[in-house]
C-alpha cells in the first residue's frame, strides 16, 4: 500500500506553507483521500501529479523539425 502523507509532509516535500496544501485541496487541485475529516495524499498519486505538472520532457519530446518563422516567405512569393 502506498504511504499516506499529511499536509505538513507534503508541503514540506514541496517547499511551500501547509495552508496552501490545504487551499489546493480544499480547490480539488492536489489528489487527496478524505478519510472522515482528515485529509490525507497519497504519495504515488502526489507523484503523478507533480509529473504531469511539469509536462513533457525529455528527448523524446523534443520536436524533431525547427519552428517554421511566424512571418517566413512563402516558396511561391516572389523577391
Amino acid at each position: 500500500m502506498n504511504r499516506l502523507l499529511t499536509a505538513n509532509q507534503v508541503a514540506e516535500r514541496l517547499g511551500v506553507k501547509p495552508g496552501w496544501v490545504w487551499a489546493q485541496a480544499r480547490a480539488g487541485r492536489i489528489p487527496h483521500v478524505q478519510l472522515g475529516r482528515y485529509r490525507r495524499f497519497r504519495e504515488e498519486a502526489l507523484d503523478d501529479w507533480l509529473r504531469e505538472l511539469e509536462g513533457p520532457t525529455g528527448v523524446d519530446s523534443m520536436p524533431t523539425e525547427a519552428p517554421t518563422p511566424r512571418f517566413a516567405r512563402r516558396p511561391d512569393a516572389t523577391a
